[in-house]
C-alpha cells in the first residue's frame, strides 16, 4: 500500500489520460461507499447510462472489483487492459506501482476504451491521497465517517474527514451524508475554502423506513425534488441510508444526466452488492455473511439483528489491526455461540489472538481450525439456528466461495 498520486498520475499520463475521458463520480466514506456506488451503477444501467463501476476489495475473482454496465469484466478483457498499464509503467524510467494502483488504472483503461458515459469509481482508502483522486470527479460524494485505518488517515474523526474531503472539487457538487458534527464541520470549512457545492443529506433528505425484515428493505425517501417509495434487497436499515445517498446523487446529476424516478426504483430494486448481510439457505437453514469489518459496520449488524430478531451462531475473522475489541463488545450479546477462525493473509489475527482479545465480553468463544471446519461443525447439528460469518472481507469471500459450492453441489444432488 502507498497513499500518494505520483506514481498513478505519471501512468496515466503515459496512457494518454484515460481517467479524464469518462465524466467520473468519486465515493470516500469509512462504511457504505461501496453500496452507495453499487446502487448507483444499478440506477444508471435502469435509465440507459452506460456506467462502469470500480471498487474494492474483491471477495472471491479480482473481476469483481470492475462491471461493465453491471456485468463483471472478463478475465481476458482486464488482462489486455492490464498489460497496457504493466507496459507503460515499464518503460524506462520504471514507475514501480502497487497492487491497487495497477488495478485503479486498469479501470480507467476499460472505461475509456467501452467509451462509457459514466464511470463511479470507489475510493480506496482516505481521499485525498488514493489512487482514485487522480480523476477530475463532476460529483463527489462522501459515506459515512467513523474511526477506522487511523494510523494512515488520523487519531480522529476531524482528521479522518480531511482526508476524505480531499475527493472534492472546485465548482463541482459534494454529497455527504449524515455524519458526527467534528466531521461535518470539517465538510464544510474544506467546501467553502475550495468552492465546492456541498450537499448534506441531514438537511436536504428525509428517511423513513417502511418494513425491514430479515430480507429486502422498503423506505419511503423525501428530497427536494420528490418522494420516493423504495425497496433495495440490500437488508438492514443502514443499507436504505445508503440507496437514498445513491439517490439524491443521481438528482445531483440531472443537468447531464437526467434520471426519472421510475429508473430510480428500478435501479434501487436490482442493486447487487454480495457480502453484506447476504443469505445462502445451507441444509435448511439460513448462513448470513457481513463484512462488517469495523466497529460501526458491527453496529449496524447488531441492529439487524435486533430488529429482526435473529440470534445466530457467529463464524468471526479480523485484520489484527482492526479495533476487535469494539467490535466484539457490540456484537457479544446479539449472537449465541462463536467460534474464531484464521484468514489466509498475514494480517488477520490468529484465532488465539481474537481469543485473548475478546475474553472479556466472550470468554467461551472457542477456536476453529478454518471457516470451512466451523461451518461444517455449526451446519451438522440438528435444528435450524441461523449462523452468521462477520468480520474481514477476506472471511466473507473465502465463506461465500464455500457456499457458493456447497449450492451447486446439492443442485447437483
Amino acid at each position: 500500500m502507498r497513499l500518494g498520486l505520483e506514481a498513478i498520475d505519471a501512468v496515466c499520463d503515459r496512457l494518454c489520460r484515460p481517467e479524464r475521458r469518462v465524466p467520473a463520480i468519486l465515493l470516500a466514506g469509512t462504511n457504505g461507499k461501496g453500496s452507495t456506488a453499487a446502487t448507483l451503477s444499478a440506477i444508471a444501467e435502469a435509465a440507459g447510462v452506460r456506467a462502469g463501476l470500480y471498487t474494492s476489495p474483491h471477495l472471491i475473482r479480482v473481476t469483481e472489483r470492475f462491471r461493465l454496465e453491471e456485468k463483471d469484466v472478463s478475465e481476458e478483457e482486464l488482462d489486455v487492459s492490464l498489460q497496457r498499464v504493466f507496459d507503460e509503467a515499464d518503460r524506462a524510467p520504471e514507475i514501480p506501482v502497487t497492487y491497487f494502483e495497477a488495478l485503479t488504472a486498469a479501470a480507467f483503461v476499460l472505461f475509456a476504451d467501452r467509451s462509457l458515459d459514466l464511470s463511479v469509481l470507489e475510493v480506496g482508502m482516505g481521499g485525498r491521497f488514493d489512487a482514485t483522486n487522480v480523476s477530475s470527479p463532476i460529483l463527489s460524494i462522501v459515506s459515512s465517517i467513523s474511526l477506522d485505518h487511523t494510523a494512515e488517515l488520523g487519531p480522529t474523526l476531524a482528521a479522518i474527514a480531511r482526508e476524505k474531503a480531499g475527493v472534492f472539487r472546485p465548482a463541482r457538487p459534494a454529497l455527504v451524508a449524515s455524519t458526527p458534527d467534528e466531521a461535518r464541520q470539517v465538510f464544510r470549512d474544506i467546501a467553502a475554502q475550495m468552492g465546492a457545492e456541498l450537499h448534506e443529506m441531514a438537511k436536504e433528505t428525509s428517511l423513513k423506513l417502511r418494513a425491514l425484515a430479515a430480507g429486502p428493505t422498503q423506505f419511503v425517501l423525501e428530497t427536494p425534488e420528490r418522494s420516493y417509495d423504495l425497496c433495495t434487497p440490500l437488508p438492514g436499515a443502514h443499507q436504505a441510508g445508503n440507496a437514498s445517498l445513491a439517490v439524491r446523487a443521481a438528482e445531483l446529476l440531472g443537468p447531464t444526466f437526467p434520471f426519472d424516478s421510475e429508473a430510480v426504483a428500478r435501479g434501487v430494486a436490482k442493486t447487487r452488492w454480495p457480502g453484506r448481510l447476504e443469505r445462502f439457505d445451507v441444509q435448511g437453514r439460513a448462513v448470513w455473511l457481513d463484512g462488517c469489518h469495523n466497529p460501526e459496520g458491527a453496529a449496524s449488524l447488531v441492529e439487524f439483528l435486533h430488529r429482526t430478531s435473529l440470534r445466530p451462531d457467529l463464524i468471526f475473522g479480523a485484520m489484527a489491526d482492526k479495533d476487535i475489541e469494539s467490535m466484539v463488545s457490540a456484537i457479544a450479546g446479539a449472537v449465541e455461540e462463536i467460534r474464531l477462525v484464521p484468514l489466509s493473509t498475514d494480517r488477520a489475527a490468529s484465532p488465539q489472538e481474537l481469543s485473548r482479545r475478546i475474553a472479556p465480553w466472550r470468554p467461551d468463544a472457542r477456536p476453529s481450525p478454518s471457516v470451512s471446519a466451523a461451518l461444517e461443525e455449526l451446519l451438522s447439528r440438528p435444528g435450524e439456528k441461523p449462523i452468521i460469518v462477520a468480520g474481514s472481507l477476506y472471511l466473507v469471500g473465502e465463506a461465500r466461495e464455500l457456499l457458493i459450492g456447497e449450492q451447486a453441489r446439492s443442485r447437483r444432488a
